[in-house]
């Protein structure tokens, strides 16, 4: 979109992101040595990665209810608040049960931040440029996979978990500052509707589709995601310490994946979701069969993550296009569906490698799910196209009684 202005504001609530998603994944290297630390088993530690999804997915329209009540400034706020402070405790506690609530707590922050931090994104931009708006937000959850999470792997192998967590609060803190500096006091808030307007306008079928459409593709991301690393050393054959450099080149794929889908998103969205989602089915079947070559995997591990975020970033902006009447709760129904998937997708690559289908099944597992996705969104289409087209034959119909001359009169234009 040309002369499209990002405004720095919007980097900045970036930042806050990064933070966020950093949080969220960064547990996949330190739940050993919490367990350890705490005296509970890895299984009991893993819980702590579970709690976090299950705060994102349900806390997501539920805080972007509550954040309604403040402006959108004062919600950030509030939320990033709470966000730091819930680490600050888990860094200094010795419970693992105050831990646990930490992080249910912290993903109910996170929740609620993205959905406020999404309207007031799209909102900072002109009304067609809500894809590159989203683009540049959700850098941030990408950043984290490519710096963020590894980062925090190295600082609980140098100092401990505890030090990722002091980590997380300190790089939350510019974020704040940031917030309180360049997101403007009531952004948006006079024009915002009533609840039950908002709640009329999540009913619409394109939403709906959308959001399906979002949990499949992010299901499929986060079931291979999940088991990339077993994957590498299993079926690749390359050693552990090739692990963080298949996870960076996925992470670093992503990156640019949401930089190039934002650029199309807005003007060319059906291209993105149809030649990108079969693009990413294939990519997946691809990478199945060929997981047992290094350099098959190296490279498609930088594709499949370029595709899946570029795709991802574009069905959540379509989110926000699909309800313009519920600018804040779109949001939080946008997040909370795509950690649905975040949950479904590792619990159907688990299952198949637990029915003996070996590691490579969660590849053919995100396969079958972006492929649902296509049928999903090529059956939704054709409905739309038959609806439309029976509106337009009954108006052309509404017209033509119209101009018809009625029984037993002779119209004016043949008299």
């Amino acid at each position: 979109m040309r002369g499209f202005f990002v405004p720095f504001a919007l980097f900045l609530l970036g930042v806050a992101v990064f933070a966020q998603g950093t949080s969220e994944f960064m547990l996949a290297g330190l739940v050993s040595d919490i367990a350890r630390d705490l005296g509970v088993s890895v299984p009991t530690a893993g819980a702590l990665t579970s709690a976090f999804a299950a705060g994102m997915v349900v806390g997501a329209p539920l805080m972007a209810a509550l954040g309604r009540r403040w402006s959108r400034r004062g919600a950030l706020l509030g939320f990033l608040v709470a966000f730091l402070g819930v680490h600050v405790v888990g860094a200094l506690t010795d419970s693992f049960g105050v831990l646990l609530a930490t992080r249910v707590v912290g993903a109910l922050a996170n929740a609620g931040f993205l959905a406020v931090a999404l309207v007031t994104a799209v909102d900072m931009v002109e009304p067609r440029a809500k894809g590159r708006a989203t683009s540049v937000l959700l850098g941030g959850v990408t950043l984290a996979c490519v710096v963020g999470v590894p980062a925090g792997a190295l600082l609980g192998q140098l100092w401990g978990w505890r030090a990722a967590f002091w980590a997380v609060a300190l790089v939350s803190v510019p974020a704040l500052l940031a917030v309180v500096r360049s997101v403007p006091g009531g952004a948006g808030d006079s024009a915002r509707p009533a609840l039950r307007g908002e709640l009329r306008s999540l009913r619409g079928p394109r939403l709906r589709v959308t959001l399906l459409l979002g949990t499949l593709v992010n299901g499929a991301t986060f079931c291979t995601f999940t088991y990339l690393a077993p994957l590498v050393t299993k079926v690749t054959g390359l050693g552990g310490g090739w692990v963080p450099v298949v996870l960076a080149l996925f992470g670093a794929g992503s990156f640019v994946g949401v930089g190039v889908g934002g650029r199309f998103a807005d003007r060319r969205p059906g291209v993105v979701l149809g030649v990108g989602g079969g693009a990413l089915c294939l990519g997946w079947g691809a990478l199945a069969l060929g997981a047992g070559t290094p350099g098959v995997v190296l490279g498609l591990v930088f594709v499949q993550g370029a595709l899946s975020f570029g795709v991802g970033s574009t069905l959540i902006s379509q989110v926000l296009y699909a309800a313009p009447g519920a600018p804040t709760l779109s949001g939080g129904f946008a997040t909370a569906a795509f950690n649905v998937g975040a949950a479904l997708g590792p619990w159907l690559g688990g299952t198949a490698i637990g029915g003996g289908l070996g590691y490579r099944s969660p590849l053919w597992v995100s396969a079958v799910l972006v492929a649902l996705s296509l049928v999903v969104a090529g059956g939704a289409g054709g409905l739309a196209r038959r609806r439309n087209r029976g509106a337009g034959r009954s108006r052309t119909r509404a017209s033509s009684e119209e101009v018809s001359p009625a029984p037993g009169r002779r119209s004016r234009l043949t008299a």
